[in-house]
């Protein structure tokens, strides 16, 4: 067993989650011209307005927003089949046994990444956690069809990237460049949009409140059965396929 796996008493000495708010500095969201007179871009914004960005996440499975099969011949119904049922699925068991009658039992995915990240005592519900929740989005960062930025998204995307084609080759390299497993996101960063990476279950949300647009993944489990080690040839697939640029928009319109 590990020695950060959270103990009950821990669990219970370490409360419930009410008390003071999270301060995600630095975190600035996207303004009209007239919000921005109102409200300087780049306001600290509290635990409660991250939250309700980010939604409430239950420590469920959810279901596929399509068939196994149907992100074909980009990624097989073979790697949808053992990433979801397997891989995916294993982070919400594991956080069951970890948080079993204890004041976190019932908390949010969003809820326990925020009061787990940095404690060495919550390793364990941080990393399980987290991997539940990137993968949550993941697949909702994925679309059977091709889809295209809504107006406004392609506006910023072209005002900060130049082109969507630039966009997708900087997702690309950073992906790409990402060292072992860990994940590379399109978000939203003081106001502007920003490609990053992050290593391993981390999420961008806890890093200075980065706003995640969409995601791609690059654990091995995403792509080796298909691609062995291959990433980039993976990455250059999905980027140019199966991006849900619908999903994008629709986060980038709520900031």
């Amino acid at each position: 067993m590990s020695q950060t796996l959270l103990s009950r008493r821990q669990m219970l000495a370490s409360g419930s989650l009410g008390g003071a708010a999270l301060v995600m500095s630095n975190l600035g969201f996207a303004a009209t011209t007239a919000q921005k007179a109102a409200k300087p871009q780049g306001k600290a914004i509290d635990e409660a307005a991250l939250l309700a960005y980010l939604g409430a996440s239950p420590q469920s499975l959810p279901n596929l927003p399509y068939a196994q099969d149907a992100l074909e011949p980009v990624i097989s119904a073979r790697t949808v089949g053992i990433h979801y049922g397997k891989h995916h699925q294993a982070y919400f068991t594991n956080l069951h046994k970890l948080l079993a009658d204890t004041p976190l039992a019932t908390a949010t995915l969003e809820q326990l990444i925020l009061k787990s990240h940095g404690r060495e005592d919550m390793e364990d519900v941080f990393n399980n956690a987290a991997q539940a929740w990137n993968h949550n989005f993941y697949w909702k960062s994925l679309s059977p069809v091709q889809t295209s930025p809504d107006e406004r998204l392609a506006r910023a995307i072209v005002g900060k990237f130049g082109s969507t084609e630039a966009l997708s080759k900087q997702l690309l390299s950073v992906s790409a460049s990402q060292f072992g497993s860990g994940w590379g996101w399109l978000v939203v960063d003081k106001g502007e949009l920003a490609v990053v990476k992050t290593g391993n279950a981390e999420t961008p949300f806890t890093r200075s409140g980065q706003l995640p647009l969409l995601t791609v993944d690059v654990w091995e489990h995403a792509y080796y059965l298909d691609y062995q080690n291959r990433r980039p040839d993976y990455l250059a697939e999905t980027i140019a396929k199966k991006l849900n640029w619908t999903f994008a928009s629709a986060n980038y319109a709520r900031i």
